[in-house]
């Protein structure tokens, strides 16, 4: 496996002492020997932090980059933080930060991701653009094309979830069709995931740190504070950084070896198609498992009212609808009715079972 890129560092920069620790600490990490030989590849903290109410901390502003700026030059880590404006952009250049991420609340606005790559014009930074707060494929594919038609070379994506009303117990809905859709249109960008944002919870990092691995993403921006407990933003998402390296150590970092036969791009490509593949199937899965709970709902309440299993007309309905909508979308109508057919007869078992129970 190649070495991932690994982000990691406090949610935001409070403190010149709390940059520091935090980053001595990180300093010293190291992956474990199935990921590759090193330790992070950069040092994450924000100086600006938009926040969704005022009155919230909303960073340290410009006080902060020189903090990052003597983290970067001692400790000889790359330096990483958000940008939101042109403003902002020119002076992390005038810092000498080496990288950047925008935000998902940036990438949403077209008008906003122009004006900044135009500041990244030419600069030799790495550029990380995360997806947009609303599940809009095309909108954070277009973010990345925006930075890319002004120059910089080293443009990656971060998956970090989209904001849903109903999304249980994270604090984003990963919706992991999008990013491997994502990879599919883009294969060249590298995709990193942001579990601590998708999360809201260091108790449901590691799952999903673990899927985007699983799933051939190539890296992970994760948030380590020296004092979570304590932190100004985003306190429940924060590793310590010893827990950060026990949850590193924890992950299975496995890749499928590319195969000899194929070009790299197309092993790319199928790697991500097949990712997607996975993630479908998944809900179809899902989705077969709720059409049975339903189907045993109507069971129950058939076996109270003394009415019989095979409604004839029900099933005739659902056979010309379902085959009406696979001839739309260019499905072979004996493939589908063999597909019914499986789930018109499990149905009926289930519905048995209950009656005769």
């Amino acid at each position: 496996m190649s070495h991932p890129i690994i982000i990691a560092g406090p949610c935001s920069a409070e403190t010149r002492e709390q940059v520091w620790s935090a980053a001595r600490q990180l300093a010293a990490f190291r992956l474990p020997p199935a990921a590759g030989s090193g330790g992070i590849s950069f040092f994450r903290s924000g100086i600006w932090k938009p926040r969704t109410r005022p009155g919230n901390f909303e960073g340290i502003g410009e006080t902060g980059l020189p903090w990052l700026s003597d983290v970067q030059k001692e400790l000889g880590l790359p330096v990483c933080t958000e940008v939101a404006s042109a403003r902002h952009v020119e002076l992390v250049l005038k810092a000498g930060l080496q990288a950047v991420w925008l935000g998902t609340r940036t990438t949403a606005n077209p008008f906003l991701v122009e004006e900044i790559a135009k500041a990244l014009k030419g600069a030799p930074l790495h550029v990380f653009v995360k997806n947009p707060i609303n599940p809009d494929l095309g909108l954070w594919i277009g973010a990345v094309q925006r930075v890319l038609r002004y120059g910089p070379q080293k443009v990656y994506a971060i998956h970090r979830g989209f904001s849903d009303y109903h999304i249980g117990q994270l604090r984003n809905a990963p919706l992991w069709r999008i990013p491997i859709d994502f990879k599919v249109q883009l294969p060249d960008i590298p995709l990193l995931c942001d579990p601590s944002h998708l999360s809201g919870d260091t108790s449901f990092i590691p799952d999903l740190a673990q899927r985007a691995l699983d799933l051939n993403f190539d890296g992970l921006m994760i948030e380590v504070h020296p004092s979570p407990a304590g932190a100004l933003s985003d306190a429940v998402q924060q590793f310590t950084p010893a827990g950060f390296e026990k949850m590193m150590h924890s992950l299975s970092w496995r890749r499928s070896a590319p195969s000899e036969d194929l070009h790299s791009e197309e092993k790319i490509i199928i790697d991500a198609i097949r990712s997607r593949i996975d993630v479908l199937d998944e809900d179809l899965v899902d989705l077969l498992a709720q059409r049975m709970s339903l189907v045993d709902q109507i069971g129950r309440v058939k076996k109270r009212g003394g009415i019989g299993i095979i409604q004839i007309e029900r099933w005739n309905e659902v056979s010309s609808r379902t085959r009406k909508q696979a001839a739309d979308k260019d499905l072979d109508d004996s493939f589908i009715q063999e597909v019914y057919r499986a789930i018109h007869q499990q149905s009926i078992k289930r519905q048995e079972k209950i009656i005769r129970e």
